[in-house]
């Protein structure tokens, strides 16, 4: 058809990709074509407004390195991310809950039970200890857990390297024979969104703010299981309700219990303020995968 106009175009292009050999390059390419050509004609955009669309995902692209991913910052700021979390992790009830996976984890050194990995980063002592079971209660004993967080101005180990090369802040530990682990490291912060990119000038325009409340990372594997990548929240933290990335669920928020002195849950005396959290993994089975 060479004759095409705005009500004839669509079905057309639809035609031309529905010759794809692989159906779910066919599938997904049929899908991209319905909902783009229905978003033009709901927006109906001016010239000017596709072209400003053109040069944000162009900026967006250009923004990208080794230690920074603006298409994540946009994917996760759209709830996308967390969408397709939903999708891909249907968990069975008793299971936890899954989040966003975030753009600082790197694989971090071995710990044993009971270690500090703080590091370099600054802040206030924080014990961290929990279990890690299946779902009909059986301890797991020598699953993996992958711990990251930042430091108590919100900034991660990796976005410091220039001042204070190395690792800190993240450590893999083991679970012992009752399915427990334990550490030590730092109460992190809040913090924003790196929001000096085209992501950032989003959000102003939304009117929306960049931060994310307060978590530590978790990422737990044991084998005849589903890989958990979750986040533990801090109760009481004022952006619970309005994540930039919509990441937070009832269930990931624990209290971060402040503490004064006497001695912690693994007999360490304490001078001080110092926290503890404490929480529960439930791991799902590979055979809940959707």
């Amino acid at each position: 058809m060479r004759e095409l106009d705005e009500t004839t175009i669509t079905h057309t292009v639809l035609q031309r990709v529905g010759a794809a050999p692989d159906a779910r390059v066919r599938r997904i390419s049929e899908a991209l074509v319905r909902h783009l050509h229905a978003f033009v004609r709901e927006v109906e955009p001016t010239e000017a407004e596709w072209q400003a669309g053109i040069e944000f995902l162009t900026a967006t692209g250009r923004m990208c390195s080794d230690t920074r991913q603006e298409f994540i910052l946009l994917s996760d700021t759209l709830g996308v991310s967390m969408l397709v979390d939903f999708i891909n992790h249907r968990q069975p009830g008793a299971a936890t809950a899954t989040t966003v996976f975030g753009p600082f984890y790197t694989p971090a050194p071995d710990f044993a039970n009971g270690a500090d990995i703080k590091g370099h980063l600054p802040g206030r002592p924080m014990y961290v200890g929990g279990s890690v079971k299946s779902v009909d209660g059986a301890p797991l004993a020598g699953a993996r857990v992958d711990v990251w967080h930042a430091d108590d101005a919100g900034f991660y180990d990796l976005q410091k390297l220039a001042s204070s090369p190395g690792l800190a802040g993240r450590g893999c530990f083991r679970t012992d024979a009752a399915g427990r682990f334990n550490l030590w490291t730092v109460r992190p912060a809040g913090y924003p969104i790196p929001d000096d990119g085209p992501v950032g000038r989003m959000l102003r325009a939304q009117g929306r703010h960049p931060f994310r409340p307060e978590h530590i990372h978790f990422m737990i594997q044991a084998p005849g299981h589903r890989k958990l990548v979750t986040h533990v929240f801090a109760e009481g933290d004022e952006h619970l309700d309005s994540d930039v990335v919509f990441g937070v669920k009832e269930s990931l928020i624990k209290p971060f219990e402040r503490r004064s002195g006497g001695s912690a849950p693994d007999g360490r005396a304490m001078e001080g303020i110092w926290y503890t959290l404490e929480y529960d993994f439930v791991l799902a089975p590979e055979a809940a995968q959707p």
